[in-house]
């Protein structure tokens, strides 16, 4: 996977700020309901680290429940959109696979993520996610299950072209998620991990790391 369509997928969603609510989830307000309703199941106490915030509609849910609620993406136009959403969150605009800190969280969580990590930066990117828990500390994640990726227009192996509406196209790493496949990878990493489907089109994960691995 070229590093080149890495940063062009930042560059699309840049660009797609202002429209992604409308064009991700159509009805907002259906959504925030759904979103409210999945996070209370999660129940994110303590200190909490949201992945790829986007526009904040899971920010503004995750920041009810969380004690502290520290929020990033590489996105500094979504970033201002989120910052309305949940002012009582901590933002900060930062390549999530460059970024780093010293605190750890209680909860890890990231939506519509995972799917855009890259084969060749999975591992990587989980061994940065064991290192941000405290002990006992665990990861949520939502994306879009496998049944849903004949809707995508693809170009190659684990890339999509998208188009925005004022015509621009872009290309963007995209893997739809198999529960049981990601769960055998993640077995493999060193992490329990359970998922579960919501409505045909999302998946809800929690993963924990295995101790001694």
């Amino acid at each position: 996977m070229s590093d080149d369509v890495v940063a062009e997928q930042v560059r699309y969603y840049r660009r797609r700020a202002g429209e992604y609510d409308a064009t991700a989830y159509g009805d907002v307000g259906a959504a925030r309901e759904r979103i409210a309703r999945l996070v209370a199941r999660m129940r994110p106490a303590g200190r909490v680290l949201e992945i790829a915030c986007g526009t904040g509609l899971w920010t503004e849910a995750l920041a009810a429940h969380a004690e502290s609620l520290l929020a990033i993406d590489a996105a500094p136009e979504t970033i201002a959109i989120a910052r309305e959403r949940a002012p009582g969150a901590a933002f900060e605009v930062a390549d999530v696979f460059a970024w780093t800190t010293a605190e750890q969280f209680d909860v890890v969580f990231f939506s519509a993520w995972l799917s855009h990590v890259p084969d060749s930066r999975f591992p990587a990117f989980w061994a940065q996610l064991r290192g941000l828990l405290t002990d006992g500390g665990r990861v949520w994640f939502l994306d879009e299950h496998v049944d849903e990726q004949a809707k995508e227009a693809w170009v190659g192996d684990q890339i999509v072209e998208r188009t925005l509406q004022d015509g621009g196209t872009f290309r963007i790493v995209k893997q739809f998620i198999d529960p049981a496949t990601l769960v055998g990878r993640l077995r493999g990493l060193g992490w329990d991990c359970r998922i579960e489907r919501d409505g045909t089109d999302w998946i809800l994960g929690e993963a924990r790391p295995v101790a001694g691995r």
